[in-house]
């Protein structure tokens, strides 16, 4: 490595005994927050932490929210690292790891005075991921942000700046959709769905099904006839899925059927329901946590609180449950739907009495931590808002005998450091695909209305 003149004090070089082919990742706190086990996910190359990242972890490190788990979890771990004190080499990360060091940033440069308007944390961590850059020459240094402005900033002034993406999904376009559609299947075989008991064993010859995944769904036709069927991961047969009504709720498209043969399923102790607006996700499985009732100690359903403004709860009238009930609101509108459904029956006074002795519960998502899951059929509704860590934790809560499902779009996501690609739903059903235990559906009609269907389709 060419040798440099050693830095001033207070300089952010980091002087790595790594390959010179190595680089430097200045990160932000978003990508700390958003994953505290980040710093691990960065190969040979080193690590710098602006202090003004630090400044901003002390600011989160208090509370119940997953940003404040994640901040003291780094913190935590940063500070067994680092030791006694931070050498100018950085303290190793592990093996065939890099190093991790703090840096100060000194000055703003005139460069950044001159067409940055004001101080921030922002400019202050681009200011000291450009120092590093100076200073480490010719290796390369990049600032790893979630901010898209930041970004933008960042590249505006000459530095490299990329999105932490090592929990992405590779592409939109290849997310497991849970069904397939197949045609020009022989006449014969559509009625072999309908005779005996629906169940029909693999044959690639008669039934051109390539890799079929566990509690994956198919819609076979022929002609005028058709089928639909899921793959049963258990027996390893083909099984027909009917349109069957669900506590008053009848499924009017194919999808809704596959989800609710899914949503019904006991050996299936975990469901993801992505698709827009209307799609009938929350409905229908609400409307399968009524059918199952019985089999369940509770039914908690819970959403995540992301304003879609910069004015948070605090700002709302009234106590903690008047600021939540905006949020809450659509899960109750659904329980509406569901009691017109049914009319005045015991079903609809089933479901005031479960309200009123907290069988059935509607909360918000970060109520739910430290909670025991045992037996509990547990609906999240909006899991397009939640972080790959976020779902993880919920999940790993489930105890003997608890179902969960996510229900959400893809496409609406509220959440700024998020998008399509990385946050937790996505993920989730990535991760998940061929798990026996796990089933995917997603839902493309919207049903809601024919004028909802034409706004989400043309607007």
């Amino acid at each position: 490595m060419t040798n440099r003149t050693p830095p001033e004090q207070g300089s952010p070089m980091i002087q790595s005994s790594r390959s010179a082919n190595s680089k430097v990742f200045v990160l932000d706190t978003n990508v700390i927050l958003h994953d505290a086990g980040c710093i691990r996910k960065f190969e040979e190359n080193d690590i710098a932490i602006p202090i003004t990242v630090l400044e901003e972890l002390d600011r989160f490190k208090k509370g119940n929210e997953d940003i404040n788990f994640q901040a003291r979890q780094f913190l935590r771990t940063l500070d067994e690292l680092t030791g006694d004190i931070i050498s100018e080499s950085g303290a190793p990360l592990g093996p065939q790891l890099g190093s991790i060091r703090v840096v100060l940033g000194g000055q703003m440069r005139e460069s950044l005075k001159s067409i940055l308007s004001h101080d921030s944390p922002d400019h202050r961590i681009l200011n000291t991921a450009l120092e590093l850059k100076q200073h480490e020459a010719p290796r390369p240094v990049v600032l790893i942000t979630k901010d898209t402005n930041l970004r933008m900033k960042a590249k505006a002034v000459g530095l490299t700046a990329q999105d932490y993406s090592n929990d992405k999904v590779e592409s939109f376009d290849k997310l497991y959709t849970g069904k397939r559609l197949v045609e020009g299947v022989d006449s014969e075989l559509v009625d072999q769905f309908y005779a005996g008991d629906g169940a029909v064993t693999p044959d690639v010859e008669r039934l051109p099904i390539v890799d079929p995944i566990a509690n994956e769904n198919f819609i076979i036709r022929n002609g005028s006839k058709s089928v639909l069927a899921t793959f049963g991961s258990n027996d390893g047969c083909y099984h027909r899925v009917e349109k069957l009504a669900t506590y008053g709720i009848s499924p009017r498209n194919a999808e809704q059927a596959f989800a609710l043969k899914a949503l019904l399923n006991d050996n299936i102790k975990l469901v993801t329901l992505a698709g827009k607006a209307g799609s009938g996700k929350t409905l229908l499985a609400l409307a399968a946590a009524l059918e199952l009732r019985q089999r369940y100690r509770q039914i908690l359903l819970a959403r995540p609180i992301v304003p879609l403004s910069n004015r948070d709860i605090g700002y709302l009238p009234g106590d903690v449950a008047a600021k939540l009930d905006p949020y809450m609101q659509p899960l109750y509108d659904n329980l509406t739907v569901i009691r017109h459904e049914v009319g005045n029956t015991d079903a609809g006074d089933k479901i005031q009495e479960l309200l009123d002795s907290k069988k059935l519960e509607i909360t918000p998502l970060a109520y739910i931590r430290g909670r025991s899951l045992q037996r509990i059929f547990f609906i999240v509704d909006e899991a397009q808002n939640l972080t790959p860590h976020e779902v993880k934790t919920i999940i790993t809560r489930a105890g003997e005998g608890t179902k969960i499902v996510f229900t959400g779009d893809i496409h609406q996501i509220d959440h700024p450091y998020l998008d399509s690609l990385s946050n937790g739903f996505s993920y989730l059903i990535n991760r998940m695909v061929g798990q026996s235990l796990y089933a995917h559906v997603t839902l493309e009609k919207g049903e809601r209305s024919a004028l909802a269907e034409l706004a989400s389709d043309l607007l």
